[in-house]
């Protein structure tokens, strides 16, 4: 089973799909799809990753760092409620649109900012559109368009109390640039404090987690999603490392599968929306090892 999706600009997409990659392309995404048994399994095809060998996927895109975190410990507190079959945030209206953060390495910061993004509107009912140029350039403990961590950033935003300004005064260039700063009267939105745990095998707490704090922001394993399309990944999470940090913005268990409900920073042309599903239970792509939850 092989899809194929082009972009208006198909000219250049064929001409791509005739390079040498093609062959190893089609032969990747037809292993890929070869564990689909039903229409809920993901669905790969060509896409705008799709030209590109797995080696510059992942030195390009896959730059977020692991970050070992205590796993979390449940404080008993009595009769809790039951959870929802279903939730997204997206539905009270607090998550920012889907962002592109191109060739930059910089999907810790895209990551950490959509959850400050959705605290902030959360509690202030404004949503806003604040600066991943202004993480990426002044995180000093990461290394902007190389590479990142979300513990790490979200350290040094609690430390420091650098209030995020608006994207539109600090706009992303794709590019790590040199840090400016404002002036303490200007807008901007710092944060009063995080939670990092580990949830793996806990992931029912991390849906309490998600549901009572607002989104979640976590590093998986992406290596399989150079060719999503669609449907619920349940396999192929295979390198065994974190490499690329996305935000979790709700679940949905009322199918066969239940499935988390993530927001990538590849785009709203990448899988569904710029969205991808990923199968709650059995810490798929290792979604549940690095978990934040941000303050505002």
């Amino acid at each position: 089973m092989l899809f194929f999706r082009f972009a208006s600009d198909g000219v250049n997409w064929r001409r791509c799909c005739m390079s040498l990659n093609h062959k190893e392309s089609a032969k990747r995404i037809r292993l890929l799809n070869s564990l689909s048994k039903d229409n809920t399994t993901a669905v790969y095809g060509i896409n705008q990753f799709s030209h590109l060998f797995p080696e510059e996927f992942k030195a390009i895109y896959l730059r977020s760092m692991p970050h070992k975190l205590p796993r979390y410990i449940k404080v008993p507190k009595g009769k809790e409620k039951p959870l929802p079959k279903k939730f997204d945030w997206r539905d009270k209206k607090v998550i920012a649109e889907v962002r592109n953060q191109q060739t930059c390495g910089g999907c810790w910061a895209f990551s950490v900012v959509g959850g400050i993004e959705s605290a902030y509107a959360i509690k202030r009912n404004t949503l806003e559109e604040l600066s991943v140029q202004q993480v990426i350039d002044c995180s000093y403990n990461n290394y902007g368009c190389s590479g990142g961590s979300t513990v790490s950033a979200l350290s040094w935003l609690n430390q420091t109390k650098v209030k995020l300004v608006r994207d539109s005064e600090y706009t992303f260039k794709a590019q790590t640039g040199l840090c400016h700063y404002f002036e303490r009267s200007d807008f901007g939105v710092s944060i009063t404090g995080f939670a990092a745990y580990d949830f793996s095998d806990q992931e029912e707490e991390m849906m309490r987690m998600l549901v009572s704090w607002g989104p979640l922001a976590v590093t998986v394993d992406a290596i399989s999603w150079q060719d999503y399309l669609g449907g619920i990944i349940q396999y192929h999470c295979s390198s065994g490392r974190a490499n690329h940090a996305v935000l979790i913005t709700g679940f949905d268990r009322t199918g066969s599968i239940p499935y988390w409900i993530v927001q990538n920073s590849w785009g709203p042309t990448w899988g569904i929306g710029g969205y991808v599903h990923v199968k709650m239970g059995g810490n798929v792509c290792g979604i549940a090892d690095t978990v934040s939850a941000v303050f505002v």
